[in-house]
């Protein structure tokens, strides 16, 4: 059985797919979620922090789908076109998780309300989460960036062998790795190895191109243009991915 926070968010979305949130009432996702309107208010604090919850929910499922795509025992570009076809396929399916995804909000839905910058808490655990608000899309985008390239750094290690994003390893963990960058155009695609800079870059276009395909559709699947981008050689190789972290999203 969900909890009362559970129902409400339950009701708020069920309501959202009916109408804008602007004509949605309080009064009434209570009474959807079979609780009372003092309850909701206890939970949330009111309509902006029922939103904040709402948008974060759509954040944290979306982010457990990456992160199980991201654990499959399948080569490096394979899980990056399965996150690209995944996350477009979702987004389609929850027009809430496409706006947090692509910053294109319209009347419709909840954009996302300021969060004060204030060091008071509510004395309400569920108010405190909701007060947060989800990360912004820069920052999202991000968090699929970095996770993505944590989960397939993770897998080019090896028993004894350095992490290709640190130089502090002795000459025989360097000389192995060396070995290992060896004429990359040689190896598998899915199996090729980068260094901490290429990761993050790659992945970054992968996730960007899932969201270019997301608002301009092609006709074909996003899949292929992404195996491209996470395996074609680079001319130039990439000093930085093509955004920083930002703050908000390297404390989530």
């Amino acid at each position: 059985m969900p909890t009362a926070r559970e129902a409400l968010l339950r009701s708020a979305l069920a309501a959202l797919a009916e109408r804008p949130w602007s004509a949605i009432r309080m009064v009434d996702v209570a009474s959807g979620a079979g609780v009372s309107r003092q309850t909701l208010y206890n939970e949330f604090g009111g309509k902006d922090g029922l939103a904040r919850a709402l948008m974060r929910r759509e954040t944290d499922r979306y982010l457990r789908g990456v992160e199980r795509l991201l654990g499959e025992r399948a080569a490096a570009a394979d899980r990056l076109v399965a996150v690209a076809e995944w996350t477009v396929g979702e987004a389609r399916a929850r027009p809430l998780l496409r706006a947090l995804l692509t910053g294109c909000w319209g009347e419709w839905f909840p954009a996302p309300p300021a969060v004060r910058e204030t060091t008071a808490t509510s004395a309400v655990p569920a108010q405190r989460r909701a007060d947060a608000g989800p990360p912004g899309t820069a920052d999202l985008v991000a968090l699929v960036r970095d996770r993505s390239a944590a989960a397939l750094r993770q897998d080019q290690r090896e028993p004894g062998q350095r992490d290709p994003g640190r130089r502090d390893q002795g000459r025989h963990d360097q000389g192995r790795h060396d070995q290992g960058r060896r004429d990359p155009d040689q190896r598998d695609h899915g199996q090729r190895t980068y260094d901490r800079d290429e990761l993050l870059y790659r992945c970054e276009l992968a996730v960007r191109l899932a969201l270019a395909h997301l608002i301009a559709p092609g006709a074909e699947s996003v899949g292929p243009l992404v195996r491209t981008a996470v395996t074609a050689p680079l001319r130039v190789p990439p000093r930085a991915p093509l955004s920083a972290p930002s703050p908000r999203a390297g404390a989530r």
